[in-house]
């Protein structure tokens, strides 16, 4: 039954008691007024003296009272116009009175406003005890308890993270076979921090745990503890352990507890500030006088850097499970995951889609995925082919094609030679990322884009790469000037993005010329979460000796990707007329382009997919790397 008609029934049942109370207190309270009978009513008033002192006439109603004292009341069986005539006659007291309403309506009215108060009264207490986040909980916990009704998630339904998934089996294996590990005087860790990237999936492994250990799961997010008033978020995680203890052995889960485990002391609010009461309750009760036996805590956060050291320390979180983006091998599975519930073409090579898209985490390929079953939707395909899944990570890495914008043919070949002079530094620049596509199609913020994949997963770049990729930021612009004899705005990304890397190759990588040394230290509010001031921790002759390095690292990729286009001339020529006229090349057309080979009829790329020719997916591709993006607008 739900709540609405519970409390209807209530309200019904309260106001049919308060009516029958009424009718009781009515029915045995003061002195009943004697029946008569209208003969003998009528034998009292003839009677000498009158028997009759005076009478209340309402309607076909008659009261009254006897000489005697008694009160009596009669009914006029018919109307009797004469009957006044001889009360008056006899000298008895007449007065008349109203019709009375029915019993019921009076009682309510007369009963109406206590009702409603006893009402109000019932209905405000209740709702003050009920929890959740009304007038009298807010120290209450609101953790959420995984159910049995609800959707399990299983290690099954996780990829991509294996080795995280090694580590947590032991937790799972202590929730079921405690003394297994009890007998050699083993100690299961009292908490698991789970660190990594957005979207790698930690907050889908904490479900994965508790549908394999088959215990209670509390889930709870850290900005849940903190209200607007004092002292709440304490109370909140007291609750929380006290809920635990009952039900151990049992699993408590904190997404983003960066938001209440952040380093004390460094709050605006100063030192007695109410994300630090929360941080020391909770402190106390992971590892305090108090034990907490039964009690596994799993937190999840990607910000493991502003956590207090308190909250780190061996006893509280013991172990700090990094749940990394996923390599080819876990994307493959992580697709093979999100692709069970989609009817995919023979065409469709899950592996060739995990190669090409390096750096993506679980959550992007959830949205790729996703992106390609609605492609094929869009076109009425009865299946999702190779070809959607392309155009999804097209509009996934570069944006959407923004077809309607109008450009000027003057702007459309400075982007053409722009985009071109990219394509082709990248092409001959040696360790360099191989190219994946050059179009002149506006998509997102960018008039034209040129995509680098690297052939595989990146975690370190030599000194020759970072080069490399200073002199083919330098590329668009020097076609530019080489080419059409002007300037545009289009390449102030790509300097913007050279200057950045060359400092960095100075003051952090220790790439120049000053020596393996870093300079600068960025300083970081823990508070606000994010950097907000360098501090300079050298001198004025160091300041101008670094701005000389990164003035040296720019010019240098300038001079290089000058001697490249210089030297080939004709092959940019020729992929910026290929540009203009089919607007979008692919890897195999640019070396088409640059050995002066005709291009094929078939690698024209159409504008929509056909469903029954999808295009071939290219070999190896991957996504541009998160430090060194690829995508640069061109002239605005």
């Amino acid at each position: 039954m739900s709540t609405t008609v519970k409390t209807i029934l209530f309200w019904v049942a309260l106001l049919l008691t308060a009516v029958l109370l009424y009718q009781v207190v009515q029915r045995t309270s003061g002195n009943k007024d004697e029946e008569l009978a209208f003969s003998k009513f009528l034998q009292e008033v003839q009677r000498e003296p009158t028997g009759v002192k005076d009478v209340t006439i309402s309607d076909s109603d008659i009261r009254g009272k006897l000489a005697n004292g008694q009160t009596f009341k009669t009914v006029l069986p018919m109307e009797y116009p004469e009957l006044i005539k001889i009360l008056d006659a006899k000298g008895i007291t007449i007065r008349g009175e109203h019709p009375t309403q029915s019993p019921w309506i009076t009682a309510l009215m007369s009963w109406a406003p206590f009702i409603f108060i006893i009402g109000f009264w019932i209905f405000f207490m209740r709702q003050m005890q009920s929890g959740g986040n009304k007038a009298l909980s807010f120290g209450k916990s609101r953790a959420r308890l995984l159910t049995a009704h609800q959707k399990k998630v299983t290690f099954k339904d996780v990829a991509g993270v294996e080795e995280a998934k090694e580590e947590l089996q032991e937790i799972i294996d202590f929730l079921k076979e405690p003394q297994k590990f009890q007998k050699l005087g083993g100690r299961i860790p009292k908490g698991v921090l789970l660190v990594g990237p957005p979207g790698t999936g930690k907050t889908l492994l904490a479900r994965g745990i508790a549908g394999e250990a088959n215990v209670p799961f509390f889930s709870i997010s850290g900005s849940d503890f903190v209200e607007m008033f004092v002292g709440v978020g304490a109370s909140r995680v007291r609750d929380l352990f006290e809920q635990g203890k009952k039900n151990a052995p049992c699993i408590i889960f904190i997404d983003e507890i960066d938001a209440v485990g952040r380093h004390r002391g460094a709050g605006l609010g100063g030192g007695h500030d109410e994300r630090e009461q929360t941080l020391n309750q909770l402190l106390v009760e992971m590892d305090g006088f108090e034990s907490n036996e039964g009690v596994i805590l799993i937190a999840a956060t990607n910000r493991p850097d502003v956590l207090d050291p308190a909250l780190l320390r061996p006893g509280r979180f013991d172990r700090r499970v990094v749940v990394a983006r996923p390599d080819v091998k876990g994307r493959e599975g992580i697709l093979a995951v999100h692709v069970r519930k989609i009817p995919l073409n023979e065409d469709v090579d899950i592996s060739v889609i995990a190669r090409s898209t390096p750096g993506f985490s679980g959550a992007d390929l959830a949205n790729l995925v996703n992106e390609a079953a609605l492609n094929a939707a869009g076109m009425n395909q009865k299946t999702v082919m190779q070809n959607d899944f392309e155009m999804a990570k097209d509009k996934v890495l570069m944006g959407v094609a923004r077809k309607s914008m109008l450009i000027t043919e003057k702007e459309k070949r400075v982007t053409a030679y722009h985009e071109g002079g990219h394509a082709l530094v990248a092409a001959m620049t040696e360790g360099a990322d191989p190219l994946h596509k050059v179009t002149i199609i506006p998509r997102g913020m960018a008039l034209g884009v040129t995509q680098q994949l690297p052939v595989d997963d990146r975690h370190t770049y030599p000194r020759n790469y970072l080069e490399g990729r200073l002199a083919i930021m330098m590329g668009g612009r020097l076609a530019e000037e080489l080419f059409l004899g002007t300037m545009t705005t289009g390449a102030g990304n790509d300097i913007e993005q050279a200057t950045e890397l060359a400092r960095k190759m100075v003051c952090q990588f220790g790439m120049s010329s000053l020596g393996p040394m870093t300079f600068g230290k960025q300083e970081e509010q823990i508070f606000l979460g994010r950097e907000i001031a360098q501090h300079r921790d050298y001198s004025e002759q160091t300041a101008i000796a670094i701005d000389e390095e990164v003035r040296h690292f720019v010019i240098s990729g300038y001079d290089r990707a000058k001697s490249i286009l210089t030297d080939h001339r004709e092959a940019l020529i020729r992929i910026a007329e290929a540009l203009l006229e089919r607007e979008s090349l692919d890897a195999a057309d640019i070396q088409l382009l640059i050995a002066g080979e005709p291009l094929e009829e078939r690698r024209t790329p159409p504008p929509k997919p056909e469903p029954t020719k999808p295009t071939p997916a290219p070999a190896k591709v991957v996504r541009p790397t998160p430090t060194f993006p690829q995508e640069r607008p061109s002239p605005a």
